[in-house]
């Protein structure tokens, strides 16, 4: 099994599993992992095979699970969470992100909606997938990506530091869209995807927003966060901050939520190779209609 490296941890993943419970318990706001559910299904749907035996890693509703069981493209579905009681009907087995307890070459499908971008060692979290998927099995996630949230990272950046002196870390720093395709590459995978997209979700107010994001269990996580409460003075600039930089006309705020999407398969022999260098039948220069020049030959020389 992959031994995480005892480097230093960017995320408190006890207090992260508190805050979804305590989310579950004031009652889930669930509105952007339904989308991101919906969004993955149809990437799935695109895909022409069908899946034995699928595990859902670590998405912290039963949203991605129902739409595959709808979707008819896979036969058995296994929910891997922290948690090992029973929330719906799904086959569950308990499993942290960044300890996987599968077997090499044991699973077809994984998929993972709004999880992974809690994981301290992604890295050796994707090397861990990339072992427990077959011969030509797909991973298929989504997580959020650097530039969620930089209105509210702007406006608590500032007020922090007119109010206090200083500032703390309030929004955590999720991946670099740029980057995940290299520690895709990196991890093993063949044929490596990522793209993004964004959402913007408007507010009445900076506490609609960071009220939303309690009820996500997405709120601050970070080991160097400030332990201290924050000042009513503090929240009130923050406020006015938000309100002034990233209001639209109608004085409703603007939120931008953005979504990494990460795809790779288990390489294979039946999938599709780069060429090798020198193996083209055809020169570019004849496909363009252009005269070739050598190697350090000047045009016209």
């Amino acid at each position: 099994m992959y031994q995480m490296p005892s480097n230093p941890t960017i995320f408190d993943r006890q207090l992260l599993r508190v805050r979804q419970q305590r989310a579950r318990a004031l009652g889930a706001e669930t509105f952007l992992i339904d989308r991101v559910a919906g969004d993955l299904a149809e990437r799935l749907s695109v895909v022409l095979r069908q899946f034995e035996r699928a595990v859902d890693l670590g998405t912290p509703t039963d949203a991605v699970r129902r739409l595959l069981a709808e979707s008819g493209k896979v036969a058995t579905i296994i929910a891997a969470t922290p948690e090992s009681g029973a929330r719906d009907a799904s086959l569950r087995v308990a499993a942290d992100e960044e300890a996987l307890p599968f077997a090499d070459g044991s699973l077809d499908l994984i998929v993972s909606a709004l999880a992974l971008q809690f994981v301290n060692d992604l890295p050796g979290t994707l090397i861990q997938i990339r072992r427990a998927l077959k011969p030509d099995g797909l991973l298929l996630a989504a997580l959020i990506g650097g530039d969620s949230l930089t209105e509210l990272r702007e406006a608590f950046a500032q007020a922090e530091s007119e109010i206090e002196g200083g500032v703390s870390p309030r929004v955590a720093p999720f991946a670099d869209v740029r980057e995940l395709g290299a520690l895709l590459q990196r991890a093993g995978f063949a044929l490596p995807v990522v793209d993004s997209d964004r959402l913007t979700v408007r507010y009445n107010s900076v506490l609609d927003l960071m009220r939303d994001l309690r009820r996500m269990g997405a709120t601050n996580v970070l080991t160097e966060r400030r332990r201290k409460p924050l000042k009513r003075a503090t929240l009130y600039r923050l406020a006015e901050i938000y309100a002034r930089r990233f209001a639209d006309a109608d004085g409703r705020l603007r939120a931008t939520f953005e979504i990494a999407w990460l795809s790779g398969w288990m390489p294979h022999e039946s999938q599709q190779k780069p060429l090798k260098p020198g193996s083209a039948r055809q020169r570019l220069a004849d496909a363009l209609g252009t005269k070739e020049i050598p190697t350090g030959e000047k045009p016209g020389g």
